[in-house]
């Protein structure tokens, strides 16, 4: 395998680990390819699965950058990572009050709302997965058998 094939390899794994929802991926590989590459190849192949920091770290740090600079965009994404990952809405909320002591006191609001969203978005996610596997074991039970109405006469 190639480092290019590697690096790929190492990306889709992070990404699947991280929770991340496939179609935000395949939606940026619809726009343009290369960007989708370099995103698992590069971003999340060399330099998430770089050595010394956890994924817990990297993340956290993470968030703190988006939040800082303000892009909704990207930190919803990076919230819901980050709880299906065991980092506490309570961590996220201290990091959001630390990181705007510094970034300025709007970015608050502002990741507030970005992170109620993502957590709604997240809850309805478990929902429909929640309901799809209701559905499945449904169809897998057995069905009883209906007794015909003259049967049923009989049985009373």
């Amino acid at each position: 395998m190639g480092d290019y094939d590697a690096r790929l390899k190492r990306g889709f794994a992070l990404i699947d680990k991280m929770g991340w929802p496939q179609e935000r991926m395949l939606k940026q590989k619809e726009a343009y390819p290369d960007i989708y590459d370099l995103t698992v190849g590069h971003l999340f192949g060399d330099i998430w699965t770089r050595p010394h920091l956890s994924l817990r770290e990297r993340e956290l740090i993470t968030m703190a950058a988006i939040i800082a600079q303000g892009r909704p965009m990207g930190v919803a994404t990076h919230f819901a990572s980050a709880i299906k990952n065991g980092i506490s809405k309570e961590t996220i909320m201290e990091l959001i009050i630390h990181v705007s002591a510094y970034a300025g006191w709007p970015v608050i609001s502002h990741s507030i709302i970005t992170f109620n969203q993502a957590m709604e978005e997240l809850e309805a996610e478990k929902k429909t997965k929640a309901r799809a596997k209701s559905k499945s074991r449904a169809k897998a039970a057995p069905k009883p058998k209906s007794r015909s109405r003259a049967a049923g006469r009989a049985a009373a």
